[in-house]
């Protein structure tokens, strides 16, 4: 595990290394499994070692509110926060696509954060990456028409996944950005005509 650990997270020390591996427990978990949930207490932080999770709030009708995916060679930066300050999450985490994760204990977090400098920057790096993309979303929701949301949406979704062909029906993008499947539809369907999208049954294909 060692090399696959450093391959993907290539700032961490050998010494933290060794210390994970001592430590922390791999999981694995399927797509579409919850494991976080809004209220739960957060007993460890996790690093994602393959697979995809998508971490969103959720409002007291169901309604999402998607925040970001954690992918390969990256750590919650939410589950850090809550972790450390003992307590509940704020967050849901749903995997989709199956996952193979660290889970490391909340009592290592401080311990680590004195022990080892490659842990330290790793934590104020995630908490900084992760404000500026959380910014970012409140940015669009503030400050932008839906049409914009949209494009935005589906803008972070092809960096999320390095591709141009997105799984996503019109229900889940409605659904996650808070608005109805109509109007997610007729969107869509404007888009296309601008030539910026290709509407397919089961995915939506990005042109530029």
């Amino acid at each position: 595990m060692h090399d696959h650990i450093k391959k993907l997270f290539s700032s961490f020390s050998s010494s933290l290394i060794d210390d994970i591996e001592k430590n922390a427990i791999v999981q694995e978990f399927n797509a579409g499994d919850v494991i976080m949930r809004t209220g739960q207490y957060i007993k460890n932080t996790v690093l994602v070692l393959s697979g995809k999770i998508k971490i969103y709030r959720e409002d007291n009708d169901g309604g999402e509110f998607f925040m970001y995916y954690l992918q390969p060679g990256q750590a919650c930066a939410i589950s850090m926060i809550c972790a450390t300050k003992n307590e509940t999450s704020q967050i849901m985490a749903k995997v989709v696509e199956d996952v193979e994760l660290v889970m490391v204990p909340l009592p290592l977090m401080d311990k680590w954060m004195m022990q080892h400098r490659s842990w330290y920057e790793f934590v104020i790096d995630t908490y900084r990456s992760r404000f500026e993309e959380v910014l970012e979303v409140v940015n669009s929701i503030a400050f932008r028409a839906m049409d914009e949301r949209l494009e935005f949406y589906l803008k972070r979704h092809k960096d999320a996944c390095g591709c141009s062909d997105l799984k996503l029906s019109h229900q889940e993008i409605a659904t996650e950005l808070n608005t109805s499947r109509e109007v997610i539809s007729r969107l869509l369907k404007k888009l296309e005509q601008r030539g910026a999208v290709q509407l397919h049954r089961n995915h939506i294909e990005l042109l530029k």
